[in-house]
């Protein structure tokens, strides 16, 4: 039996600077995070596609900080291809992202460890 472990290979994906998610090939149902099977079905056939980064901002909350160290805000992302994900959204004072704003990713970093980012799609900067 090989053994998989998903987030691995997520990570090992943002490490190469790609954004990869997952999808049942039988279903076409996408998935994330990563996992061994489709959640509800239990089908094991996900294979890794390139997400196409856009999204929509479906929560949005800001963390302050003592200065410093800069605030900036947790969102959380509906990508088109109907999964969510939890990120932050950049380029943007954090109070200023809203609910419902088009956002596109792009990769960048957070500690120094590689992370899907997302910032104002052209044309939806408040």
């Amino acid at each position: 039996m090989k053994v998989v472990h998903p987030e691995q290979e997520y990570l090992a994906h943002l490490a190469e600077g790609r954004f990869m998610i997952q999808r049942s090939a039988a279903s076409g149902d996408y998935v994330f995070y990563p996992r061994v099977m489709r959640p509800g079905a239990l089908d094991d056939d996900l294979e890794w596609t390139e997400a196409s980064g856009d999204g929509v901002v479906y929560s949005t909350s800001v963390v302050r900080n003592r200065p410093p160290v800069e605030d900036y805000n947790v969102a959380l992302i509906d990508l088109a291809e109907g999964v969510r994900m939890m990120s932050r959204v950049v380029d943007i004072a954090p109070e200023a992202v809203k609910i419902g704003m088009k956002v596109k990713a792009r990769m960048g970093e957070i500690d120094g460890a590689p992370v899907v980012l997302f910032a104002p799609a052209e044309g939806d900067v408040q």
